[in-house]
């Protein structure tokens, strides 16, 4: 796992059921390991990106989910189809290991998506899970009794100014995920 780049990706979606509902946006920072003597690794940024998917079945969409990603049709107009996003994503997170906050809620949604549209998921099958990570950082911690990435963000002091959006929450994933480094 060392020698691979980290994907932090984050989806935003049309609600939180991965097999009815929708990706509408995908962002991702890719990352690779610095080695350091004795320290554990730094990160350096490869590349990031950010892709809107536009949905094909917004009358399952729950609505608060909409307003939450700030879903509207003119920013959407000229999203990328399914497939397309799913290739590109494929294509530039080739060989990396993913990393989210709640991984498990975006490799959900990222099999489904792989499945639907016959896009091999070139990533490797290795996931590693900000929750779990801060979960087990702080487990006697009496005061920490949330784990969303807001709330990490507030403990280690990243700032996210447009929560909620795919690019913007992959990139305070990434920072979330070197202060744990530290932490």
């Amino acid at each position: 796992m060392k020698k691979h780049n980290l994907a932090f990706i984050d989806l935003e979606t049309t609600g939180f059921d991965s097999e009815k509902h929708e990706i509408i946006e995908i962002g991702a920072v890719v990352a690779k390991h610095i080695p350091r003597d004795g320290r554990g690794p730094s990160l350096e940024k490869v590349l990031e990106f950010d892709i809107k998917v536009k949905p094909e079945r917004l009358e399952d969409a729950e609505p608060d989910a909409l307003d939450v990603n700030g879903y509207n049709d003119a920013d959407w107009l000229f999203a990328s189809d399914l497939k397309s996003a799913m290739q590109a994503l494929a294509d530039k997170t080739e060989g990396a290991n993913m990393v989210a906050q709640n991984v498990s809620f975006d490799a959900g949604f990222l099999d489904a998506a792989f499945r639907k549209t016959g896009v091999e998921n070139k990533m490797r099958r290795f996931r590693l899970d900000l929750l779990s990570m801060y979960f087990a950082k702080t487990y006697d911690d009496t005061g920490v009794y949330r784990y969303n990435l807001g709330t990490l963000c507030e403990r280690f002091g990243v700032e996210n100014a447009k929560a909620h959006t795919a690019l913007s929450d992959a990139r305070a994933a990434f920072e979330v995920y070197k202060k744990l480094l530290e932490a």
